[in-house]
């Protein structure tokens, strides 16, 4: 197959047909509130195949991440107290 540069043809398909491929698919035909219903399903689907927590790991998490914050706010404060106070050192 021999084509110019900048040729506007028609490529060829992998079976052969030199018909012009189809866009779109099952999403290509509907409309907006189609799309909408398609993105909700999907949506549903994903939802089912998460592995949710139980109670017990949920507390945990929820444990673990509370006293992590407490601790990084503890240190955001020492640290700001310290900038403060050699403000006050080298400004007066």
């Amino acid at each position: 197959m021999t084509e110019a540069i900048g040729s506007t043809a028609t490529p060829e398909r992998p079976d052969g047909d030199s018909k012009q491929a189809r866009r779109g698919g099952k999403r290509g035909k509907k409309g907006p509130l189609g799309r909408l219903g398609l993105f909700y399903r999907q949506i549903i689907a994903e939802l089912r195949k998460v592995v949710w927590p139980t109670r017990h790991q949920l507390s945990t998490y929820t444990t673990v991440v509370i006293i992590f914050v407490v601790i990084v706010i503890g240190i955001v404060t020492v640290i700001d107290y310290g900038f403060t106070e050699a403000m006050k050192y080298v400004f007066g």
